[in-house]
């Protein structure tokens, strides 16, 4: 039999000569480390659905920032979960509100990690929902407003970026418009701009205390059908001045962020949401997978794809072996 000049295995014989011609490097930089502040002092409480992550009052979670600021991730993204609610969304704004609080102090004791924030309604309504409801529906153009508002208040906090994730049309416009008018030209905004109607945020929900409380999230989120309207979703947002683009879920979703890198030559987040984290967690106490390499296996797919950012739970256990100490994914 004759072989063909070139052997491919000639090239991944051993270590050495795989790392030389590696194409995808995954790198500590690469990571954004999403976490959830509740009120009240002393919190650390477990979330059941995703191991290794909290919801945590403010001084457990700048103990956390301090944490991942060591391991050399470069960001951290919150989300609020206050204790009251109300149909407006008014604790989203509030000059001292959950989030408010939460940027300060991490502004002040770990100055040097970006906060980013989730500008979005969905943790501060009793109905669950990321929007104002108007006749029993979310209705987008009174929500955009509030949405603005809520930004240019995580401005005022300190937050050196805000990431409007409601799905509202427009809503990226309105709030770089809001930010500029503030003083804020120089905040970016990472959008939400293609993200889908997933299964896969369910854990997070139970996170986020965030569930609706009637109907979907269907008629702004996403059909995970598409993908021609992801593009256009992204174009819009771009044309309205986002300066990061985001598609999430991340892995049932690589086809389309490898079309937006190809399509949009600005930075692309992806986010590996809590369904995603889940399941590799479950799988791996149950024997069924190697945990670790399941986990470094996933975020290097994600970064293959073309992303420049991973907004990801896994980020301080990866950032660990990246480190070069061993995890227990």
């Amino acid at each position: 039999m004759q072989f063909p000049e070139y052997r491919p295995r000639r090239m991944r014989k051993n270590e050495n000569f795989r790392r030389m011609i590696r194409e995808t490097t995954l790198s500590v930089d690469d990571f954004m480390y999403p976490l959830f502040v509740v009120s009240g002092k002393g919190i650390k409480k477990p979330i059941a659905s995703m191991p290794g992550n909290y919801q945590m009052s403010i001084d457990q979670l700048v103990k956390e920032v301090k944490t991942a600021k060591e391991a050399g991730i470069p960001a951290v993204l919150l989300f609020g979960i206050p204790d009251r609610k109300d149909e407006v969304a008014s604790g989203a704004f509030a000059r001292d509100g959950l989030m408010q609080r939460a940027v300060r102090e991490i502004k002040s004791k770990v100055p040097d990690i970006l906060v980013v924030t989730d500008v979005c309604l969905c943790e501060y309504t009793s109905h669950g929902h990321c929007g104002m409801i108007e006749k029993g529906e979310v209705d987008n153009d009174s929500t955009l407003e509030v949405l603005a508002e809520t930004a240019v208040s995580h401005g005022r906090a300190g937050a050196d970026m805000v990431a409007p994730s409601a799905m509202m049309d427009g809503q990226i416009g309105v709030i770089r418009e809001g930010l500029d008018e503030a003083g804020f030209e120089a905040i970016p905004i990472m959008a939400y701009a293609a993200k889908y109607a997933s299964c896969f945020y369910g854990p997070f929900r139970d996170a986020a205390e965030s569930a609706p409380q009637f109907g979907d999230r269907k008629s702004y989120q996403m059909d995970p059908a598409n993908s021609d309207e992801a593009i256009r979703e992204i174009a819009l947002d771009v044309a309205e001045g986002a300066d990061i683009i985001m598609v999430k879920p991340a892995l049932a979703y690589l086809d389309v962020i490898r079309r937006a890198r190809e399509e949009f030559d600005l930075p692309i987040a992806a986010y590996n949401v809590s369904g995603e984290f889940a399941m590799i967690k479950a799988a791996a106490q149950l024997g069924w997978l190697d945990g670790q390499r399941a986990m470094m296996e996933v975020l290097t797919s994600i970064k293959r794809a073309g992303t420049d950012i991973i907004i990801t739970y896994f980020a301080l256990e990866a950032a660990k072996v990246l480190n070069g100490s061993k995890s227990t994914a």
